[in-house]
């Protein structure tokens, strides 16, 4: 939290005490008590006989990081709240002029737990701590969509790279004029799964194209598809079940492009499942991120089945056409980011396009949380 000027002692009060609300309110939530009585219970199960040789004992592990984690956000909640107390008894009380920067730190502090404790009751999904597979495909409105498509994923990378997230473009497919036709991206870093979920579905542009010489106005579609990095012993696959081809890399070219067949395509038979490698320098190595995406949409398959509907963990699919979007980006005749799940829009549309979707990402999460 910048601020230019020292806040006058009643705009400091008003906002000790807007912090103190919303951390009381935090901790309410975060139910400790019911936190520490599902631990307790699940670390009986770890104490039974061949607890380890169990297939539950994966989930179970998995589910206690969580809770851990989660009990010690809200201890420390509970800390914090007692600190904000006593500075808002000083504040009253006494003259604090000398504690003033001291106070700052702690408001700037405030605001920071109180963003990561929103994220920890928000990202609460039984797949929301994973990391993340991430693709886009072109859709309807050739090479313009295509170069939105493009214009999108470096979107995303500018984002994941803001946040400090590890990224890697495992599989890229370049159009015939400008753009990529697709890109497959693995995202890593915490609850990455949980943030880029809501993002999704169709993404419409709507700008000068570039690329009419007559200067009209295009409206372009991409599809935005994200799924967990799965690596669940429960999915079994059968090496007779898979049909393994090699081709060549495809890229922009340059001197480090691939003159061997490294790159790998899957296909799953019994589902009719491909995914497809060509980022690592070899055989083996694109194999094995290929079959690790496999894995992902298998065992998203499996869900989907299981429930016999559309699972959370993709939502409903949507063709990258009209009338599907869940987000509009206006370059012309005016400029405006709007998501049509919450009505959240932004004007500044290059801020954007530059990775800046924290609001539009926190807008949904809230939505969801509300609902």
């Amino acid at each position: 939290m910048s601020r230019e000027k020292p806040l006058e002692i009643s705009e400091l009060k008003k906002l000790i005490g807007t912090y103190l609300e919303r951390m009381k309110e935090l901790f309410l939530a975060f139910n400790s008590e019911e936190l520490k009585a599902r631990r307790d219970s699940l670390e009986q199960k770890k104490s039974q006989p061949d607890f380890f040789k169990s297939e539950e004992s994966r989930k179970i592990f998995q589910e206690l990081r969580g809770l851990e984690d989660s009990i010690s956000q809200a201890e420390l909640l509970e800390k914090e709240i007692s600190e904000g107390e006593t500075w808002l008894h000083l504040i009253e009380e006494e003259d604090i002029s000398a504690l003033l920067p001291e106070l700052q730190e702690k408001l700037d502090h405030w605001e920071r737990l109180v963003h990561e404790s929103e994220q920890f009751l928000y990202l609460n999904g039984p797949y929301d701590q994973l990391d993340a597979i991430l693709s886009i495909h072109a859709g309807a409105g050739g090479t313009d969509a295509q170069d939105w498509a493009e214009m999108l994923l470096r979107m995303y990378l500018r984002w994941a790279e803001k946040k400090e997230f590890k990224t890697e473009v495992v599989d890229f497919s370049p159009g015939e004029e400008a753009g990529i036709k697709s890109a497959t991206v693995l995202v890593y870093g915490p609850r990455a799964y949980g943030l880029l979920r809501n993002e999704k579905g169709v993404h419409r542009l709507v700008r000068i194209s570039p690329f009419d010489a007559n200067r009209r106005r295009h409206t372009s579609f991409a599809l935005v598809d994200v799924i967990p990095q799965i690596t669940s012993e429960e999915i079994k696959i059968d090496p007779e079940d898979l049909k393994i081809e090699t081709f060549r890399a495809s890229g922009h070219g340059g001197q480090n492009v691939q003159k061997t067949d490294t790159a790998i395509r899957i296909t799953h038979l019994p589902t009719g499942i491909v995914v497809q490698c060509q980022n690592e320098r070899s055989q083996l190595q694109n194999k094995n991120t290929a079959m690790r995406i496999l894995l992902a949409r298998l065992y998203q398959k499996k869900e989907e089945e299981e429930k016999e509907r559309i699972s959370q963990i993709r939502g409903e699919y949507r063709t990258a056409a009209w009338g599907n979007q869940i987000r509009s980006y206006v370059l012309h005749p005016y400029t405006l980011v709007k998501d049509h799940r919450t009505e959240y829009e932004v004007a500044d549309v290059s801020r954007v396009l530059d990775g800046d979707i924290d609001e539009f990402i926190w807008e949904n999460l809230r939505r969801l949380k509300s609902s």
